[in-house]
């Protein structure tokens, strides 16, 4: 009787340079490592191509995140050659988890040469008795990451800007091993300034992180993603300020009478 195992799945969140909680998966499924055992039935069917679902697994995330309104993400050789070292030393030990090897996927990552502001990884093992083709195993990952709360959130991330995928199969057991990382590096990090010209100390907050900047002060600020800005004003006025900055932005605050604003410069 076959036997077959359709996917396992994990994934994890290694954000950078600003302090944040971890992500998709829990601590305990962070760090398990599961040791895959042969199965009863070998596989005897045919053999999928990995480099092919490789770059199929790239496309068909790309159609993804087009569908879902977020731009494409462009192979990068150094994530690329992190999930190919990842993926295969899976398959030779079989033996299953981000931190498998005893490094974290960020740690691997900065080993291959990338220089990360955000790092996330989706893993996943899959086995057929029969075969797999090669593209019904690059169905079997992508709908299995889709489908999962936390592996989708990492494949429809907007401030990730690079993917690297690699399929391995272990020789020993017949189960294939997928590593799919997204990134976002260090010179995308969005850095910006606020210029403090109003004469009159205030209060700001990114995220959940407070501020204040006393007069004639300027403070230099490095985000890996996108954050709104809220300044809050001394004295009576009641509502806040929000402000989006980009890349480069110089975000002056000023005074006219009792009143601040703020410009981007």
């Amino acid at each position: 009787m076959p036997y077959r195992l359709v996917a396992v799945l994990f994934a994890v969140w290694y954000p950078v340079l600003i302090p944040a909680a971890r992500g998709q998966s829990g601590e305990t499924h962070d760090h398990a490592t599961e040791t895959i055992a042969v199965p009863e039935v070998p596989d005897t069917g045919p053999r999928a191509d990995t480099d092919r679902v490789a770059a199929a697994i790239v496309d068909r995330t790309n159609e993804f995140r087009k569908k879902e309104g977020r731009p494409p993400v462009a192979a990068n050789a150094e994530l690329t050659e992190t999930a190919r070292y990842f993926a295969g030393y899976m398959a030779k030990e079989d033996k299953y988890g981000h931190t498998a090897d005893g490094n974290r996927p960020a740690d691997r990552a900065k080993e291959h040469g990338y220089e990360y502001c955000i790092v996330l990884e989706n893993i996943a093992y899959a086995f057929d008795s029969r075969g797999f083709p090669a593209d019904e195993l690059t169905g079997t990952f992508v709908t299995g990451w889709k489908e999962s709360p936390g592996h989708r959130k990492n494949m429809l991330d907007p401030d990730v800007t690079e993917t690297g995928v690699a399929v391995a199969r272990s020789e020993t057991t017949g189960h294939y091993y997928a590593v799919q990382m997204f990134g976002r590096p260090k010179s995308a990090a969005i850095e910006f300034r606020i210029d403090n010209r109003s004469g009159a100390e205030f209060g700001y907050t990114i995220g959940e992180e407070k501020f204040t900047l006393p007069p004639r002060y300027v403070r230099t600020h490095t985000r890996c993603r996108p954050a709104e800005v809220k300044f809050r004003w001394p004295g009576d006025k009641p509502e806040p300020t929000t402000v989006k900055p980009t890349a480069g932005d110089r975000l002056v605050v000023t005074r006219d009478g009792g009143e601040f604003r703020v410009k981007a410069d």
